[in-house]
């Protein structure tokens, strides 16, 4: 555990975590190995779910994060539409039942999972992508949301409203805690984040670039050689966009359905399947995988606990010195 100083906010204070930072559902990378060592940072890993191919091998790598740490983490369960079959129920049962008191909930309404949740002493964090979606999330009482910025790999929504102006319009509106996300890598991030009125930051794209991420390294070294500028969005004509890599895969699905064409017209070429084999095989040409624009903000793969640790030491720098030599009195 870090002896580093405490960003002490009502995020942390809730979810009984050091710093925070967490570590967003991700598919494919949120596994045992990233959780652990982001718990062990003293910030909040999350599993996700829907990496797992049932629920008996979800809570088997849940006790194998407990095998890693005995810090608190938690498990994303994101309900989106699927080219695979989801029993979304019995995956969380499983979350429950093997003794996990955080979800993030993403993708779909989580009112429906309130009372169960409450019932087993859960905290839910919701993942949303503007304040009306937030506005319902805590109606339905959920303890956190994180809201994602237009600058967010995976769904950013279809309002396309960026961080500076959505964290903040959510946080003066919202009175349970708001988490930042899209966009964030670093401790400027993390310290404009909370100027802005969150309480914490989710990262994606950065935790997917550290040493413990169980991807190939050559596409952690893509993140790192790619500038802001190299995502696409993609299925915005269907209404359901997702913030991915450019590569020549992406940009032909892209054309496709600028075209006109329909997601059977791209099916072939944005199934997991092939995005699962970019993370295994380092060929970043391979399928469509996320990313967001932070990654033109990402210079290096360090550690989860260099990660945290730098994220932290530096936002702390920057509160007592640069930030404090601005004004005079």
């Amino acid at each position: 555990m870090s002896t580093m100083p405490r960003l002490r906010t009502r995020f942390t204070e809730t979810f009984g975590i050091d710093q925070p930072i967490v570590q967003g559902g991700m598919q494919w990378v949120g596994t045992a190995d990233l959780v652990g060592a982001v718990a062990e940072a003293g910030a909040l890993g999350m599993l996700t779910a829907l990496t797992f191919p049932d629920p008996d091998v979800l809570a088997a790598e849940i006790a194998r994060v407990r095998e890693h740490t005995d810090r608190p983490f938690g498990v994303n369960l994101t309900i989106l539409p699927s080219m695979r079959a989801v029993n979304h129920d019995e995956l969380r049962a499983a979350v429950v039942e093997s003794g996990v008191k955080v979800v993030e909930t993403a993708g779909a309404n989580p009112g429906p999972s309130m009372d169960y949740f409450d019932t087993h002493g859960v905290k839910v964090i919701h993942k949303c992508t503007s304040v009306r979606h937030a506005l319902k999330a805590q109606a339905v009482g959920v303890a956190a949301v994180s809201i994602d910025g237009f600058e967010c790999a995976g769904h950013p929504g279809e309002d396309d409203v960026p961080g500076l102006i959505l964290i903040p319009a959510a946080a003066a509106r919202l009175d349970i805690p708001v988490l930042a996300a899209g966009g964030i890598a670093d401790a400027r991030g993390l310290v404009a984040a909370l100027a802005l009125g969150a309480e914490g930051v989710t990262m994606g794209t950065r935790f997917l670039c550290t040493q413990e991420a169980p991807i190939h390294h050559r596409i952690k070294e893509a993140i790192v050689a790619a500038t802001e500028l190299d995502t696409e969005l993609l299925f915005r004509p269907l209404g359901n966009t997702s913030r991915v890599h450019s590569n020549a895969v992406a940009r032909e699905a892209v054309e496709v359905l600028s075209a006109g064409g329909q997601f059977s017209d791209v099916q072939h070429l944005v199934n997991g399947i092939r995005g699962r084999t970019v993370y295994e095989l380092g060929d970043p040409e391979a399928g469509v995988w996320s990313v967001g624009m932070a990654q033109g903000l990402i210079e290096d793969i360090p550690s989860c606990s260099e990660l945290v640790t730098r994220m932290v030491s530096e936002a702390i720098s920057l509160l007592d010195s640069r930030l404090a030599g601005v004004y005079s009195s």
